[in-house]
């Protein structure tokens, strides 16, 4: 246990030394979009929370070919985070649109300050709370404690003193429900600041409880598993990770992922680094020629709902055993001539 909490310590200050912000980290690299409008509203909806006004400041920050879509992302970015009580991020959003988009879409202080006011109050309650229940040794009182500080700092964007309480529920969880609870917490609050190896360790701790684990919470695991992986350049066990990946996710992960993600990125994965009998597994998706591969028929579900990547799968392997028949083809005729080339 001593060593665990020595892990988790250095966890949270490498997060503290890394920061939460890792747009800053990487450099603007516009992206050329083609003619097709995206249709941004359809395209946001798939998310929610953070993830969803995240998704909406990056396509604007990589379209400048096309400004009526770049308003557009930073519109329902603005009506979006003024939804929750994050005025860092709120300031963020109103930076890029730097007036463009007209009075009702600029700093209003009086927001701000009004989030900011119900914040400190806030955080004077929860402080009073966990006093409280600390003086009474109440250990699932002092859980709930830390778990509603996690929830609280979040919220306001502050990821580092999110993480730091969630990971102290850890000491005070009794159940094997509370400690899958505390690693999926600490999990989204990795994933948004990009502390992925920090995933993939909270994965593995909720992996140690099989018994606790539902459908649901097991295709999380499984879909956040990918994601770490996926950031390691670690392809192949990506792909497995995200094929592994249940149909029960569905949108119950929308503040992290989307459906049609597991989809684009294990199918891309896969044809990046599977060889051509587990490209053959997964092209047996769509001709329903094996039935045996049970872990990828949950994936089919999921190549339904982006057809580009399904058909990319099934021309890139049709071509794929093209090419492997010419060339036995070839090979059979050389080996005929030379046949007879030997027998003449």
């Amino acid at each position: 246990m001593d060593g665990d909490d020595e892990v988790s310590a250095q966890m949270i200050d490498e997060i503290y030394a890394n920061g939460g912000d890792i747009d800053s980290r990487q450099p603007h690299r516009p992206i050329i979009i083609n003619g097709e409008q995206l249709d941004v509203e359809a395209y946001a909806a798939l998310y929610a929370g953070r993830t969803k006004i995240r998704r909406l400041m990056f396509i604007a920050d990589h379209c400048d070919n096309n400004v009526a879509m770049q308003l557009e992302a930073l519109r329902m970015a603005y009506d979006e985070v003024k939804k929750g009580e994050n005025t860092q991020l709120f300031r963020e959003v109103v930076n890029k649109i730097d007036g463009r988009l007209g009075q009702g879409y600029g700093p209003d202080p009086g927001w701000s300050e009004a989030v900011e006011r119900r914040a400190e109050q806030r955080k004077e309650k929860l402080e009073n709370e966990l006093n409280a229940y600390r003086t009474n040794l109440i250990k699932e009182s002092i859980r709930m404690g830390y778990n509603d500080f996690g929830d609280f700092y979040y919220a306001h964007g502050a990821l580092g003193d999110a993480f730091k309480n969630y990971v102290r529920t850890r000491d005070y969880c009794t159940t094997s429900k509370h400690i899958i609870h505390m690693c999926l917490n600490a999990i989204l609050v990795s994933i948004e600041m990009g502390q992925f190896t920090h995933v993939s360790s909270y994965v593995g701790k909720a992996e140690q409880s099989p018994d606790a684990l539902d459908a649901i919470t097991v295709a999380k695991l499984r879909a956040a598993g990918g994601l770490a992986l996926l950031e390691a350049r670690k392809y192949k066990l990506a792909a497995r990770k995200f094929l592994e990946t249940g149909h029960e996710l569905g949108n119950n992960y929308s503040e992290v992922i989307a459906p049609q993600d597991i989809a684009t990125y294990g199918g891309l994965c896969a044809l990046a680094s599977f060889d051509r009998a587990e490209l053959k597994a997964l092209h047996s998706l769509f001709l329903l020629l094996n039935s045996k591969v049970i872990d990828n028929l949950n994936f089919r579900n999921f190549l339904e709902l982006v057809p580009e990547v399904r058909e990319l799968i099934h021309d890139f392997y049709s071509r794929y055993v093209v090419l492997w028949l010419t060339f036995g083809f070839f090979l059979f005729v050389l080996v005929l001539v030379a046949t007879f080339v030997e027998l003449s």
